[in-house]
């Protein structure tokens, strides 16, 4: 990595000028200077087109697995991808409907970037809505409401969609897969399984051999609380695989100035993480804000979440792939 310069404001360089340091040029030097650091530091994601993909994503409605409104969401994400450079592929499966009758269709779409190299990086996130607002105040409506799933299902997808224009300029030796789970809630009731497609295609991966390895994962949840605080998550931490990469992504966020990602752990949250990690044996770190009201309820809407969150997310990821180790 370059040095990192802190910017000189310019009450510092008219107070140079004042006390007459400075040989011929060297005020033009210092505010060169200046310039190079601060753009080092600029975000390069936009905060309000991030923000536009979550409002387009939520628009369509809730996008519960095998629905109309999942299918709607898998040709936006195909169609955006896919005019940016990625090469767009589908993963079929089939998972029992909680509710009973005929299985339900899904499809885990994978996204990549440089698809030769044979040595990769996965980040992902979960694409469906749950079916309902299950911890919604109202008990009518934890029966009978909607659930857009703005953080909880969209966040990700918009960080992703946004962190696809700069893709193909990153200068990496690892190829870069974005996977987009369908099934990780569909859910009815406690009983009903978890993590369908993240399972699904962890035991693919860890049974077919593909001729690829992945060195590192990473899982974006519930990324877009506009009041954003991402602690390191207790099973990244524990399990000593996953430590070494929470390390470097936090390391990331510390030099950006993202103090959004707060350096200690505080949930322990199971996710798509767990069958990445466990089964394909891929060290996955889980980037998630817990702390967040309005999860599983109907209150979970665009109004909830900022682009400015968003972009600060992608934004660390974009700076951990560029250094990943």
């Amino acid at each position: 990595m370059g040095r990192h310069v802190k910017p000189l404001s310019r009450i510092v360089l008219a107070l140079l000028a004042t006390v007459g340091i400075g040989l011929p040029g060297t005020l033009d030097a210092l505010a060169e200077l200046s310039a190079e650091s601060a753009s080092e530091h600029q975000n390069p994601l936009d905060a309000a087109r991030a923000y536009g993909y979550l409002k387009e994503i939520c628009a369509i409605g809730p996008r519960v697995s095998g629905t109309d409104g999942m299918r709607a969401q898998h040709r936006l994400m195909r169609d955006h991808f896919t005019k940016l450079g990625g090469t767009v592929s589908f993963q079929p499966l089939q998972a029992d409907n909680p509710l009973g009758g005929p299985k339900v269709p899904m499809f885990n779409m994978l996204v990549q970037w440089n698809p030769q190299s044979k040595e990769r990086i996965l980040v992902c996130a979960h694409c469906d809505t749950r079916p309902l607002p299950d911890r919604d105040p109202d008990p009518l409506r934890r029966r009978t409401g909607v659930f857009l799933g703005a953080n909880d299902g969209a966040s990700g997808v918009a960080v992703l969609m946004e962190l696809a224009h700069l893709m193909p300029q990153l200068d990496s030796r690892y190829g870069v897969d974005f996977v987009l789970f369908d099934g990780e809630e569909f859910v009815y009731s406690e009983r009903d399984p978890y993590f369908v497609g993240s399972t699904y295609f962890a035991r693919q991966y860890a049974t077919k051999l593909p001729p690829y390895k992945y060195r590192w994962g990473v899982l974006l949840d519930m990324v877009g609380d506009a009041d954003l605080q991402i602690y390191q998550e207790q099973w990244s931490v524990t399990w000593r695989d996953t430590r070494p990469l929470v390390a470097q992504i936090w390391g990331a966020a510390q030099r950006l100035g993202v103090s959004e990602f707060i350096a200690r752990p505080k949930y322990e949250v199971r996710d798509d993480h767990f069958p990445l990690r466990n089964i394909a044996k891929i060290p996955t770190c889980d980037l998630i804000d817990f702390d967040y009201p309005a999860w599983h309820t109907e209150a979970d809407v665009p109004q909830q979440c900022s682009g400015e969150s968003l972009a600060k997310v992608g934004w660390v990821v974009y700076e951990w792939l560029k250094t990943v180790q």
